[in-house]
């Protein structure tokens, strides 16, 4: 009886191990996925591989066989095609029997957004895209998004208050210059407004260098800045952004023109960040390290678009949430 209690609390605290997820495919997709998939802490799903590659005509039945046999023995609820190559490879028959059996099959980049909550944009294509889901603009969306910033940014800039009366104070004292800092960005369908910030760098921090990427322990900073740029506070102006309705409380974060035009030519579909109106706090923020490079845009890249996607007010909302979290932890900031 007492090995039998045991075994009952073991059971109980033992973790779920996962669905069960079988991927089946070859090449490069699948080296990738599982160099990134070995990085993720994840839980939800037991991935098992399935190497799929061109065999000849009388190696496919036995092939075929082998396939159904995994999925028997692995109770394998969910296939992830996954080839670089599926035309002609691919058995769409069997596949077909597998669907309608119940077991779920999915292409790989929509397998990736539901693991990693992003879009393997080096892999999808328009078409994926277009046919895909998400994407919803309702008009109940739109008008739910603008009353959550404006109460928003309202409630920040009275809870922020004292800080707007100090911090003046403490850049003046700190170093030479305005206290205020206004750059040009690109905001919703490709228009131009000046973003509003708390200054951070000295006066004269591009004048020998022209626009250039943010660096760790940069020595552009002031001393003041790297306190205020730890705890965002430099970011604090941009409610007014908000208020105005240039920016939104939650979006990709705005970037300047001359590293736009750049990125657009180098990352895929870059351009459809402008879609949606720019935030003041995304889930690339609350989801990455700090972007300072080409590199980190592309990365970056990959959460903007997946919200893009899935925009809502409850994605919103748990962004907002994750942002404090992220704020009073101090993490990412340069």
């Amino acid at each position: 009886m007492k090995e039998l209690f045991k075994s009952c609390i073991s059971f109980l605290k033992a973790k779920p191990a996962g669905m069960p997820v079988l991927v089946v495919g070859s090449g490069k997709s699948v080296q990738d996925f599982k160099a990134t998939i070995s990085k993720a802490r994840q839980t939800r799903f037991q991935i098992h591989y399935f190497d799929w590659t061109p065999v000849s005509s009388g190696d496919s039945e036995a092939r075929e066989n082998a396939l159904r046999d995994m999925v028997s023995e692995k109770n394998i609820r969910k296939i992830v095609i996954m080839a670089d190559n599926r035309r002609g490879h691919i058995p769409v028959d069997l596949l077909l029997r597998f669907r309608v059996e119940g077991v779920q099959v999915l292409e790989a980049v929509s397998f990736y957004e539901q693991v990693f909550g992003k879009i393997w944009v080096e892999s999808i294509s328009a078409g994926d895209l277009i046919f895909g889901g998400g994407f919803s603009r309702m008009m109940v969306i739109s008008f739910g998004k603008r009353v959550l910033d404006l109460l928003s940014a309202s409630l920040g800039l009275i809870l922020s208050a004292p800080l707007f009366v100090l911090l003046p104070i403490l850049i003046k004292c700190d170093s030479e210059g305005p206290i205020f800092y206004r750059q040009e960005r690109i905001g919703k369908k490709g228009r131009p407004f000046h973003i509003l910030k708390f200054r951070s760098m000295r006066q004269d921090a591009e004048c020998s260098t022209g626009a250039v990427w943010a660096a760790e322990d940069d020595p552009r900073v002031t001393r003041l800045g790297k306190i205020m740029r730890k705890l965002r506070l430099d970011e604090l102006p941009q409610l007014i952004n908000v208020l105005k309705g240039e920016m939104s409380f939650v979006g990709p974060r705005p970037e300047r023109r001359v590293f736009i035009d750049t990125l657009e030519k180098k990352v895929p579909f870059y351009d459809l960040r402008h879609t949606v109106k720019p935030g003041l706090t995304g889930w690339a923020q609350v989801s990455y390290q700090y972007g300072a490079s080409e590199e980190d845009a592309l990365a970056k890249h990959h959460y903007d678009l997946y919200y893009v996607k899935h925009l809502s007010l409850l994605f919103d909302m748990t962004i907002i949430f994750a942002t404090i979290r992220v704020v009073l932890m101090g993490k990412g900031a340069r």
